[in-house]
């Protein structure tokens, strides 16, 4: 695929390959940067979704914005990359709407994910708030932005091939 067809499926303008997974990044970070770059590198079509256009201040060179959630489908990943930020509920929520294969918060597991609140107080039906995963990622004690961008893309890795990976993470 060529880089004008690649932004065309970043953008939603053209169709996505069916055997070839979107990766949605949320939220504009050095983690988001990382898993842009080896996402893209891992064959992932890839975008950055950051709702708020004063963020975009860490965007690797080739890639983009956008301040509109992309068009989700089954194809789809997402990994939102800052649980702190005040729009995660509606980020959450709407990226659920849009019906993506698989949607992970990153976080530490010892502490309560506050996705699960914030969704709650959106009225988001605990059936649906459980099918956001956190933690993502393998569990390989990743601490860096590199680190678990890279323990991140492991575990999607791990299920698109159809294995198991090492997704348990216990105390």
């Amino acid at each position: 695929m060529t880089e004008p067809e690649a932004c065309d499926v970043a953008h939603g303008t053209a169709e996505a390959d069916p055997h070839v997974r979107t990766l949605v990044a949320v939220f504009a970070s050095p983690v988001a940067r990382y898993l842009l770059n080896f996402g893209r590198e891992l064959g992932f079509h890839v975008a950055l979704f950051e709702p708020d256009a004063a963020r975009v201040t860490d965007v690797p060179e080739g890639f983009e914005a956008s301040t509109t959630l992309p068009e989700l489908d089954g194809t789809a990943d997402v990994v939102v990359t800052d649980h702190h930020r005040p729009e995660l509920g509606a980020v959450l929520k709407a990226a659920l709407e849009g019906g993506p294969r698989w949607i992970g918060v990153l976080g530490n597991p010892r502490h309560p994910g506050p996705h699960i609140g914030a969704l709650q107080g959106l009225g988001v039906p605990d059936g649906e708030i459980a099918r956001v995963h956190r933690p993502v990622g393998l569990n390989i004690g990743s601490r860096t932005p590199a680190e678990i961008a890279v323990a991140t893309l492991a575990g999607l890795l791990a299920d698109r091939n159809g294995r198991p990976g090492g997704f348990e993470f216990r105390d």
